[in-house]
């Protein structure tokens, strides 16, 4: 979906909204110029009426679809099978469900009857940051372990609705897409090729924050709102992140492209080019795919690996989620 056609359907949906054009310039600088959908523009789950069971339906049917696609590609790309998976962790928040994915992609993948099971359920645009803490610390309680970790959302579905006409719902509608991405984590890789290796992982939660970002659930789906002190909540964590990041430089950072002012505002944090080029791939997943929610991380730790950092460099993957967490790690890019 571009944006232009998103922008169009708004304009079709809500021709008296007052100051229309103003907030469709706002939505458009996202900068997200394309993002997929897993079902049409047209469709009752997404610019339709349909109402919260029909949306909760066909956004974990996708999401499951999407999952076990990534999980599968990522076994591959690993050169594991999957008896070889010995843990997974799953963050899926846009539909409730349950079982959720953690028990669905063991049948869907073929995974062990007795793999430990992570299963992540509200942790948004965090989830892939999240994921990959909580993989390093199953390892460090099983070390040898194979983690498998997988995140899917289907924010279509779950956001897209035009009951909302706010001005945040409204650049949500134009930043949001879905996907799912997939990584395995292992204290001795066995494949080719580059990695990200874990030192050490950060978790806070923001004093006061659950307001920032949440969803809500009303009969015609889930709505995700925010406050206006929400673009300022990475700035108020960056006290302990600093604490925790110490003195030593960073060379690169993966980071989770919630948006322009997130983007702009880590660069600056972390002490890094703000005119986008040490995250240069952050801003290209997110004129891409905009925000995927969890998967967006991974999805930019995959463009890393690609146009993969010098051995040893020292770099951060970090995340963000509602009201407002972060999750993260640090360590170094091995060739």
């Amino acid at each position: 979906m571009t944006t232009d056609e998103i922008c169009a359907d708004i304009r079709r949906a809500h021709p008296e909204l007052p100051r229309l054009e103003a907030v469709l310039r706002v939505a458009r600088a996202t900068t997200v110029r394309t993002r997929h959908f897993t079902r049409p523009l047209g469709a009752p789950t997404v610019a339709g009426n349909a109402l919260v069971e029909e949306r909760n339906r066909a956004a974990y049917e996708d999401a499951l679809s999407l999952a076990a696609e990534a999980g599968r590609r990522a076994l591959a790309a690993a050169r594991l099978r999957p008896a070889d998976i010995d843990a997974i962790v799953t963050s899926h928040t846009t539909s409730w469900t349950v079982p959720s994915l953690d028990v669905h992609l063991v049948a869907e993948l073929g995974l062990r009857p007795d793999v430990r099971r992570h299963p992540m359920g509200t942790v948004g645009c965090a989830g892939g940051a999240q994921g990959l803490v909580r993989a390093h610390e199953d390892i460090a309680a099983h070390p040898g372990a194979n983690v498998l970790v997988v995140t899917s959302e289907c924010l279509s579905a779950a956001t897209y609705n035009h009951e909302d006409t706010s001005l945040e719902s409204m650049v949500y509608k134009v930043l949001f897409g879905d996907g799912a991405a997939a990584a395995v984590v292992c204290e001795r890789p066995g494949w080719d090729g580059p990695s990200f290796v874990v030192e050490d992982t950060f978790e806070y939660v923001l004093p006061d924050s659950a307001d920032r970002y949440r969803g809500r659930l009303s009969g015609a789906g889930l709505h995700f709102d925010s406050t206006r002190a929400a673009t300022d909540a990475f700035n108020d964590c960056l006290p302990a992140l600093l604490e925790w990041l110490g003195k030593d430089a960073l060379d690169f950072a993966v980071v989770h492209p919630g948006g322009p002012r997130i983007l702009d505002d880590t660069a600056a944090g972390l002490g890094l080019d703000v005119g986008g080029g040490a995250l240069r791939h952050a801003w290209e997943s997110l004129a891409a795919n905009g925000n995927l929610g969890g998967s967006a991380v991974l999805d930019v730790l995959s463009r890393t690996s690609v146009q993969a950092p010098p051995a040893d460099a020292a770099g951060l993957i970090i995340a963000f989620g509602p009201g407002f967490v972060l999750a993260a790690a640090r360590g170094y890019w091995s060739g």
